[in-house]
């Protein structure tokens, strides 16, 4: 049944409202919203958080991978996680539009990662707009900083505390400020 978000994952296109998408949509974050609750409400161990979050994913997560609670998310089902991933705590991703984490990637405390958007035009805005985040591997997003749709963080690539990355980020750089610019090769 989840086949059909298959063409939106990776695209720009908007997310129809009338062809039954947007009830498998609801039905999904209806069966997720009980084990996210029971994620972020009960004491967790990082075996525990980890098994809960591949119930909410659907998929098998490396135990490698550490996920620090609170962890919130408005869909779940469209987040990859790679080995060795750090996720502290606080961090809250819309991950509708897909969201790939590669391979020893950190992500610090309130981190925003976020995959949908909605159209400018007023008589459009209650469409969605799904545009895909990647995390390459070996990449640091620092605290509070926010991942908008659409954008790549390079390998080893360092987004710096409270950054707001509207654009790609290059391999082995930092970017810092509002909205996030190279400050340095690194």
């Amino acid at each position: 049944m989840e086949e059909a978000f298959l063409p939106y994952i990776n695209t720009e296109k908007m997310v129809p409202e009338k062809d039954g998408l947007r009830q498998l949509i609801s039905q999904i974050q209806v069966e997720n919203k009980p084990l996210v609750q029971e994620l972020n409400t009960n004491i967790q161990t990082y075996d525990s958080a980890r098994k809960l979050l591949e119930k909410i994913t659907g998929q098998k997560i490396d135990p490698t991978t550490i996920i620090n609670v609170p962890f919130q998310t408005h869909f779940g089902r469209h987040i990859t996680f790679g080995k060795n991933v750090y996720v502290n705590m606080d961090v809250f991703m819309t991950d509708l539009g897909g969201i790939t984490i590669e391979d020893n990637v950190l992500i610090a405390p309130r981190a925003k990662i976020l995959t949908v958007n909605h159209p400018l035009k007023p008589s459009d805005r209650h469409k969605l707009e799904l545009k895909s985040v990647t995390l390459k591997k070996n990449c640091w997003i620092g605290a509070d900083a926010t991942i908008m749709p659409g954008v790549t963080v390079g390998e080893n690539a360092v987004v710096a505390a409270g950054a707001l990355v509207t654009k790609d980020v290059p391999a082995d750089t930092l970017v810092a400020g509002i909205p996030a610019k190279v400050m340095k090769k690194l």
